[in-house]
Parts: C-alpha cells; sequence; structure tokens
C-alpha cells in the first residue's frame, strides 16, 4: 500500500475522465452545496485531486470569497487548474494535510471529499485541520462506507484478488479503510473538536459507460501500477475481468449501481482554541 498516494503519470487524465461522473460528481456536488450554505469568506480544499469539488466549490461559494485548493500531488493540481479561467478567485498549492503551511485560525471553513482516509495519521490531520480553522469555523469532509455498500469498487478488489490470491495488490483497502462514523467521530473529538456530526448519503448512480469504468478503476488510480510491477497480469486483462463482472452485476447502459458515502461536520468552538 505504499504507493496509495502517487497519484502520477496518466492517473490524473483517467480518474478525471473515468471515475469523475461515476463515483465523485454527485458527492462534489452535495458537498460544494453544504459548503456554500456557511457563506465562509476563505475556505481551504484539503486532498482536492483533479478539481472535481474545486470547479463546484468555486461556483456555489460567494463570488468574494476565496479558495484555496491544496493536493499532495503536483500533477493532479495541474488538472484542476485547467477547469479555472484566468482571473477566478483561486489559489493552488501543494500541501501534506498532516503539515499544512497556513497560521493559525487562516480559513473559516476545510472542505475534503474522500481524502481523509489517505492520510497516515488521521487524528493529526485532524488537530492541523482545527488549528487552521477560525473560531466558529466548519471542516467538512466525506468518507466511503464499507467496500460491500460501493458495489463497483468491490467487485474491482474482488477481480484482482482473483488474479493475485496469494499476495493481491492492496489499493483498494486505503480508501476503504475508514468506513465507520463512530472511529471517525471519535478521531474527531480526540483531535480536538467538540461539534461533530454525519450523514449517511446513500445513491443509486448511474453509469452510461461500463467499458469506461472499468477502465478506470484499474488505471484511475495507483492500482495500474501495482499491477504492472507484479509482471504477471496485463492490466488490460484486469480491466476485461472487472467490465464483464460489472455488466453482470448491473446490467446493460445505462446501468445503475449503488454507490454510499458518509458526510461529516465538524466545528471549531467560537471561542475555544485547539
Amino acid at each position: 500500500m505504499s504507493n496509495a498516494t502517487q497519484f502520477v503519470g496518466d492517473i490524473p487524465g483517467n480518474y478525471d475522465r473515468l471515475l469523475g461522473p461515476n463515483i465523485f460528481e454527485d458527492y462534489a456536488a452535495d458537498i460544494a452545496r453544504r459548503a456554500a450554505g456557511l457563506k465562509p469568506q476563505r475556505v481551504l480544499e484539503l486532498a482536492a485531486g483533479t478539481g472535481i469539488v474545486s470547479r463546484k466549490l468555486r461556483d456555489a461559494l460567494p463570488p468574494d470569497s476565496e479558495l484555496v485548493v491544496t493536493d499532495l500531488n503536483g500533477p493532479m493540481l495541474e488538472v484542476a487548474k485547467a477547469k479555472f479561467r484566468a482571473g477566478e478567485k483561486v489559489e493552488f498549492s501543494t500541501a501534506d494535510a498532516m503539515k499544512l503551511g497556513w497560521a493559525h485560525v487562516s480559513f473559516d471553513a476545510i472542505v475534503c471529499q474522500f481524502g481523509v482516509m489517505f492520510f497516515p495519521d488521521k487524528i493529526a490531520s485532524f488537530r492541523e485541520a482545527l488549528r487552521v480553522l477560525r473560531p466558529g469555523g466548519t471542516y467538512l469532509f466525506s468518507t466511503w462506507a464499507d467496500i460491500a455498500d460501493n458495489a463497483a469498487t468491490r467487485i474491482a478488489n474482488d477481480a484482482v484478488a482473483r488474479f493475485f490470491p496469494d499476495n493481491p495488490p492492496g489499493f483498494y483497502r486505503v480508501p476503504f479503510s475508514y468506513p465507520d462514523p463512530g472511529k471517525v467521530t471519535a478521531d474527531l473529538k480526540t483531535a480536538g473538536f467538540q461539534t461533530v456530526s454525519h450523514e449517511v448519503l446513500p445513491l443509486e448512480k448511474q453509469v452510461a459507460d461500463i467499458a469506461g469504468f472499468a477502465r478506470g478503476l484499474v488505471l484511475g488510480n495507483p492500482l495500474g501500477p501495482e499491477i504492472v510491477s507484479r509482471g504477471t497480469v496485463s492490466p488490460e486483462d484486469v480491466i476485461r475481468d472487472i467490465e464483464s463482472r460489472m455488466r453482470t452485476a448491473f446490467g446493460p447502459e445505462p446501468a445503475s449501481m449503488p454507490l454510499k458515502a458518509t458526510v461529516f461536520s465538524a466545528g471549531r468552538p467560537k471561542t475555544t482554541d485547539p
């Protein structure tokens, strides 16, 4: 799992084109709406990836608000930058969520979609978020529910395990490693957040291109390089197997598949320092 955060090479483009419309766009619209409802003046986005949430945030936020978009991977941010016009009020920066480079009380809101699971030290990342939030500020973030509740990625993970029964590539263990709202809430409170709420968001998603989606599930994240590094199976073989399994499970296009995620809202007290 050591390369689970390495979204480089062709991965950012495949992630954006093949995974974005199928598993990220709807949840991005939801979290952007929630953030805009806070009417924040200055917003920090963590683990922004290719800007799927960033674009929706900028469209939803008040025109005079400032948006700072960050990710650990510069190549992902390059894709994100292309979604914005010159003059839009958005700033891009590479950043480690566990060691943010901003001063205390710098932001009214922080947003992170499906990124927290990749942070090696969750509580340290929450403490950093709390540190840079202004009093009364809010941290909005989402996590995936259990992989059993997200059929496409479960199918992809099962297919990979069939090809590599003794030592399957471990990428999909990472994004689905933090599904328990009780554990997440406890970690937030350990980090110093006092007001924490969450909402489970099930979704029935229409898939217009199963073949493209199957390709994204392998080549739109570090799973593809993991498979190549083994040298025994072609990524194309795995893609074909995932596509076949998804067609059996979901039917012909437009196919319908279940997704499930949880969105959290953690507030910094108005008067208490972290």
